[in-house]
C-alpha cells in the first residue's frame, strides 16, 4: 500500500482548521501532518513536515496566502491548493503566478475537497472546471499582456507542443486534448511532460499561466 498523501492545512481560523483535518483524517489515503493559522506559520511547518500538499487560506495576518505560497514552492516540492471565500477573488490569480496548483472554493462539498486534493498531489493541477477558466480570463485582461510574460520562452517549444499548450490554457482535459488531437492518452501525456520539462512549470496551473503571460493565447478566447 502507497503512503499517505500528506496535508498541511493553513487558515487562520481555528474551527475552519478543525473541520478540514477531520475532513481530511477520514480518507484512508490521506493524513494532515500539521496546522498553521498564518503564512509565516505555514512556511516553517512546511519546511519542517514536507507535506505532499498545502490547503492554503488566502488573506491571513503576518504574511498571506500569496507570499507563503511563493516561499514554499521555490523552497520544495510540495504542492499548494488555494482555498478561497468567492470564486473570483482578486488574489487567486496572484496566487497561481506564486506557485499554486490550483484553488477550491471553502464551502465545497467535502468529497470534492478531497478529490481536490488527490488532484493536486498527482500533479495534474486544478484547473479543468469552468469556474477556474472564468477566473483566469477575468485576471488575465485585468493583469497579463504579451509584455509581461517576457520570461515565459517559448523558443524551444514545437508547433505542436504550442497546440497542446494551447488547449490546455482553454481547459481542455486530457481525454479531451486526446479526442481533439485525435491521439493516444500516452501520447498526450508525453507532450505534456516535455512541456513542463521545457518550460520549467510544476504543473498544468503553471502552464496556463505561461501561456497566457506569453501571448500565445489571447485575453478573451474562448
Amino acid at each position: 500500500m502507497s503512503e499517505p498523501i500528506r496535508v498541511l492545512i493553513v487558515d487562520d481560523q481555528a474551527l475552519l482548521r478543525g473541520s478540514f483535518r477531520l475532513l481530511v483524517d477520514t480518507a484512508p489515503d490521506l493524513t494532515v501532518v500539521g496546522e498553521a493559522e498564518n503564512g509565516a506559520q505555514a512556511v516553517a511547518l512546511a519546511a519542517a513536515t514536507r507535506p505532499d500538499v498545502v490547503l492554503m487560506d488566502v488573506r491571513m495576518p503576518e504574511m498571506d496566502g500569496i507570499e507563503a505560497t511563493r516561499r514554499i514552492t521555490a523552497a520544495q516540492e510540495t504542492r499548494v491548493l488555494m482555498l478561497t471565500t468567492f470564486d473570483l477573488d482578486a488574489y487567486v490569480y496572484d496566487a497561481l503566478r506564486a506557485g499554486a496548483s490550483g484553488f477550491l472554493l471553502k464551502d465545497t462539498p467535502p468529497g470534492e475537497l478531497l478529490t481536490g486534493i488527490r488532484v493536486v498531489a498527482s500533479g495534474e493541477g486544478l484547473l479543468a472546471p469552468t469556474v477556474t477558466r472564468r477566473l483566469i480570463h477575468e485576471f488575465a485582461r485585468k493583469e497579463v499582456t504579451p509584455s509581461s510574460g517576457a520570461g515565459a520562452d517559448l523558443s524551444g517549444v514545437t508547433e505542436r507542443e504550442k497546440e497542446v499548450l494551447t488547449l490546455i490554457a482553454k481547459g481542455l482535459s486530457n481525454a479531451d486534448l486526446a479526442a481533439h488531437l485525435h491521439v493516444s492518452l500516452a501520447t498526450v501525456k508525453t507532450h505534456i511532460g516535455r512541456l513542463l520539462a521545457k518550460l520549467r512549470a510544476r504543473d498544468r496551473a503553471q502552464l496556463v499561466i505561461i501561456a497566457y503571460e506569453s501571448g500565445l493565447v489571447g485575453v478573451g478566447e474562448k
